[in-house]
């Protein structure tokens, strides 16, 4: 197995794990990118490739619990009207909010898939519903999610269907 496919089947729900946890842009993406730098350097480690996937979650929740030590080793004060701190929370603020909006039967299909790394298959056998109608679940949910952050943080979609640019939750006053 090579990084790359790894990249190619993980990264967008990685991404989303670790985002969840740490509610950070930045600091997720400095996870993301640690976690992928080992992922490439202890590749060689993988001792059985039917389990990377717990392997590649089991190295991003141990760079999530590092990044949280270090920082309760490196208290800051923290002051409420500070301006930078908000701003960096309202990047994210939607989120949470975003996804306990969904439908329950968008909700439940991407909980269980990109916030808990289950498969396509057991979400369906845990659901109950055919392996399709998961997948349209995704794509319905996937479509909701867009449109909101799109309508409400002015967030821009690049070719690939990714979120790019700043949020701008002031404009909605949602958050």
């Amino acid at each position: 197995m090579e990084t790359q496919n790894i990249w190619n089947k993980y990264s967008n729900q990685l991404y989303l794990f670790i985002l969840k946890r740490v509610k950070n842009t930045e600091v997720s993406n400095d996870i993301f990118q640690n976690t992928f730098f080992k992922i490439h350097k202890n590749l060689t480690k993988l001792k059985d490739e039917v389990k990377v996937k717990a392997w590649v979650y089991q190295i991003a929740r141990n760079e999530i619990a590092n990044h949280f030590n270090t920082k309760s080793n490196c208290v800051e004060k923290f002051d409420r009207d500070n301006n930078v701190a908000s701003e960096e929370y309202e990047q994210i603020c939607c989120f949470d909010e975003f996804i306990n909006e969904l439908p329950e039967k968008y909700k439940n299909v991407i909980e269980l898939i990109y916030l808990e790394g289950k498969k396509q298959k057991d979400v369906s056998r845990i659901l109950e519903i055919s392996i399709e109608n998961v997948k349209v679940r995704i794509r319905r949910a996937k479509d909701i999610l867009k449109e909101r952050f799109r309508a409400c943080c002015k967030y821009e979609f690049d070719k690939g269907g990714k979120l790019v640019g700043e949020a701008n939750c002031l404009v909605c006053n949602h958050c």
